[in-house]
């Protein structure tokens, strides 16, 4: 019998890498390394999308892994995650999951990072369980550089929330979320128990006015 969920956003919340740097390190190690790298260059900007829209940002970057071949990724996510993702991992993440585990809550990474790239990390840091973004493959396991939907970012995560909430018969007076953007609010207030974890100037505004804890993991 679990006490609750505990849900975790991961990039700024627990490793200060994101998404682009999980790509960058799959380019440079890609045998078509030539014709992936000029990405990296487009990619920077693509982070205006995401002033406007986390969905849409999630639309326009992820096209980039088109034509990768799933077993490939799959085969990397371990060395992509020790080079890139556990040297950004904060001091104190590791703990904080450890102590919401110790405390029955059912720990779960909530992200829009990709399923395969962040397991390895997930594993590492004790998480009961994963939700992830998925890329799309054809028959012959190539990416077509679209999503599985529903896709994870801002609205979309609090609903996945609340299917694993009712998925684990858990009330929201049961559960926790942590993230550090104003773009994971809704997830935040999905729960009873929500903190802003080494947050945004945006959040760091919101939670001080609605009281919640905020957490400095670095």
């Amino acid at each position: 019998m679990i006490r609750g969920l505990a849900f975790y956003d991961m990039d700024g919340t627990l490793v200060s890498s994101n998404v682009i740097h999980q790509y960058a390190w799959f380019a440079r190690h890609h045998p078509q390394r030539a014709l992936r790298i000029p990405w990296l260059w487009i990619s920077y900007p693509s982070f205006a999308v995401e002033l406007v829209s986390r969905e849409w940002f999630n639309v326009v970057f992820f096209r980039q892994y088109r034509g990768m071949q799933r077993p490939w990724l799959e085969d990397c996510a371990e060395a992509m995650a020790r080079a890139v993702l556990d040297p950004a991992t904060f001091p104190g993440a590791a703990d904080l999951v450890a102590r919401d585990r110790a405390a029955g809550y059912r720990t779960v990474l909530l992200t829009g990072s990709l399923d395969f790239a962040v397991t390895p990390l997930a594993r590492r840091l004790g998480f009961d369980e994963v939700v992830a973004n998925r890329l799309e493959f054809d028959r012959s396991g190539f990416a077509t550089g679209r999503l599985v939907q529903p896709l994870l970012a801002g609205r979309t995560k609090a609903d996945a929330v609340q299917r694993l909430l009712t998925g684990y018969n858990v009330s929201p007076d049961n559960a926790k979320a942590y993230s550090d953007s104003t773009s994971d609010l809704p997830m935040l207030e999905a729960v009873s128990q929500p903190a802003a974890v080494n947050p945004s100037s945006g959040l760091r505004r919101v939670a001080k006015a609605r009281g919640w804890p905020v957490l400095d993991l670095r």
